[in-house]
């Protein structure tokens, strides 16, 4: 028997422990079930180079005893002596020890993480156990069983121990504090959370669970984890039920994904996973996606954006990297090399399969276009690289519902302006209009296209998009201003109409049925959308950019033509119908606008009996 002091400058270890991971307490059997794993795989290789046998079965068996208040996680792993547990238990070993714990002895950020970088994942035990005590048996031949026990203090014994099978088994008595851990339901959850595809079958046992009754059949325990997740298996060896199979169990998601990518790197580094593409109900097309960062198969979070490029957290899919720290600490990733090399292969291989796609699929490509354009257009917006690989897959449906890519759209046009539609409906009029002159137009209608146009404007300096109610260059003949006939009839509609900030002109449309139509500013628009979109801190911002309207009155239209022929009260009549007929045809009017226009209508259709 020895007794002697843990090796750390500190009396202060396991309550900055406790503080750090308060928010992240169930980590702590990650960490333990996570050795478990570690001391296996150390002996499968220590068999493999001859100096052991192997063993017929490998696995981790984490028992929950509510009665005695004790958690316990049991492995057949290595095992170790008991000079291999005060070497490595006992001597806490991390640089400037004194110094990092009088740093954060006061640190109340309960989301910071420590446990992982100082190899202090073993202490997290101490999160939620007044005492725990390890029972090792190490394989070498001739080794005594060693028990350690350590009550939370910086004391601990070390005695001879009891196990007689080779492994470690490390029992957590829970204090008060922690008593959620001794229920089989959290702990069921815990290890379904990280442990899912552990590379080593884990059991979940309850010490408590009654005994079966004579007669009736003992259920034959059964791991509560998949050791061959699909992602660690070559891509040749996965079919396409496989792959919908784990997106349904995994993201609990029972819409089919459009497709995936499977990454299986070994060099440079080692990386694996599979990413989907969702369909996207667009009525919740703001959810974000979801990506699960896995380190050897143990879980380590949601969505890490120094792994995940910022515009991919759209898609759902899994990355293990087995060389990040199993902790992994944000601030860490930010300023690591390794880490960003990472996160430019994802980057690059997600735009390769949409180019192969674009390419060798084409008509499943335009399919999936409606879903998938979000992800592209935002990646380009973000990542200058992955713009480049795909910009020529980037494809627009036109007016006859053809998809092209930006130059075939643009090939053969003298003048580079691309006009555009937001939405089909509300713009029909001006769509006719422009198809009646063999003009064409692209849909774009999310509110990303706002700025994923403005995007590609500052990248092709010759190119313009311009709503198809912006202008009418292509489709009008503009009236002679110094026109007696012209100007008086700017002068009745503003005189009727009576406001300033309305602008007033008059063009000869080629379609001549049409009396007036309503043009927006491409700019003011745009910059006001832009403000819109970025949320309700920018909302008044979006005020200073006032909505530049322009009525065009229609000079080849024959009621226009016949205006001065009316008497006065219906010419007023007549003007203001115009004029809303105008707005219809741009947005909905309002409530107390519609009432007039019905009114109106009434009224006019009267007149003619």
């Amino acid at each position: 028997m020895s007794k002697g002091n843990i090796s750390v400058d500190s009396e202060n270890l396991f309550p900055i422990i406790k503080k750090w991971l308060y928010s992240d307490k169930d980590i702590f059997l990650r960490e333990l079930v996570s050795n478990g794993c570690d001391a296996i795989t150390k002996f499968k290789k220590v068999a493999l180079s001859g100096e052991a046998e192997a063993d017929d079965s490998y696995k981790i068996t984490v028992t929950v005893d509510k009665d005695a208040k004790k958690l316990i996680i049991s492995d057949n792993g290595i095992g170790m002596t008991s000079e291999e547990i005060d070497k490595y238990i006992n001597q806490i070993a991390f640089s400037g020890a004194t110094e990092f714990l009088e740093k954060y002895k006061d640190e109340n950020d309960k989301n910071s993480q420590i446990i992982g970088h100082f190899g202090l994942g073993f202490y997290s035990a101490f999160m939620v156990s007044d005492s725990v005590e390890i029972d090792s048996l190490s394989y070498l031949p001739g080794s005594k069983a060693a028990k350690w026990t350590c009550d939370g203090s910086m004391e601990f014994e070390l005695t001879d121990g009891a196990r007689s099978e080779r492994g470690t088994t490390i029992t957590l008595n829970i204090a008060d504090d922690s008593a959620e851990f001794l229920e089989v339901f959290k702990i069921r959850e815990i290890l379904n959370k990280y442990c899912s595809f552990l590379p080593v079958e884990v059991y979940l046992t309850d010490a408590n669970e009654k005994a079966p009754e004579d007669g009736e059949e003992k259920q034959e325990p059964k791991p509560i984890n998949e050791t061959n997740p699909l992602w660690m298996r070559k891509p040749s060896e996965c079919t396409d039920e496989d792959y919908k199979e784990f997106y349904r169990n995994v993201f609990m998601d029972f819409n089919e994904p459009l497709f995936w990518i499977h990454l299986n790197v070994d060099y440079p580094f080692n990386l694996k996973g599979i990413l989907y593409f969702p369909k996207i109900n667009h009525e919740f097309a703001g959810i974000e996606g979801q990506i699960k960062l896995f380190n050897n198969q143990v879980f380590v979070a949601d969505n890490v954006k120094e792994v995940i490029p910022e515009f991919l957290m759209l898609l759902k899919g899994v990355i293990d990297c087995p060389d990040l720290p199993l902790n992994v600490s944000r601030s860490f990733l930010q300023n690591d090399g390794y880490v960003k090399k990472i996160s430019n292969h994802i980057t690059r291989k997600v735009a390769d399969k949409l180019v192969s796609l674009y390419k060798n699929d084409k008509e499943n490509y335009e399919k999936y276009w409606e879903d998938i354009n979000i992800f592209v257009k935002y990646g380009c917006i973000r990542d200058e690289k992955f713009f480049e690989k795909v910009k020529d897959a980037i494809i627009y449906k036109n007016l006859d519902g053809k998809y092209m890519n930006l130059s075939e759209f643009t090939e053969g046009k003298e003048k580079t302006d691309v006009y555009y539609v937001s939405d089909v409906k509300q713009q029909s009029q001006y769509i006719n209009m422009f198809k009646e002159q063999g003009l064409d137009a692209v849909e774009l209608p999310a509110m990303m296209d706002t700025h994923f146009i403005s995007f590609l404007e500052m990248k092709n300096p010759d190119i313009k998009f311009k709503r198809i109610d912006s202008a009418l260059s292509d489709i009008a003949d503009e009236a002679d201003k110094d026109d007696d006939k012209t100007k008086a009839l700017i002068d009745a509609f503003k005189a009727e109409l009576n406001d300033d900030s309305l602008k007033i002109e008059v063009q000869n449309l080629k379609n001549a049925s049409v009396p007036a139509v309503i043009l927006l500013s491409e700019e003011s628009r745009r910059m006001q959308e832009m403000y819109k979109s970025y949320g309700q801190q920018f909302a008044g911002m979006a005020n200073m950019f006032h909505d530049e309207f322009t009525l065009v009155i229609n000079g080849s239209n024959e009621l226009i033509k016949k205006l001065d022929t009316l008497d006065e009260d219906t010419k007023k009549l007549v003007i203001n119908h115009v004029y809303d007929l105008a707005k219809i045809s741009h947005s909905p009017l309002d409530a107390e606008q519609m009432s007039k226009f019905i009114a109106r209508s009434n009224e006019l259709l009267g007149r003619l009996f």
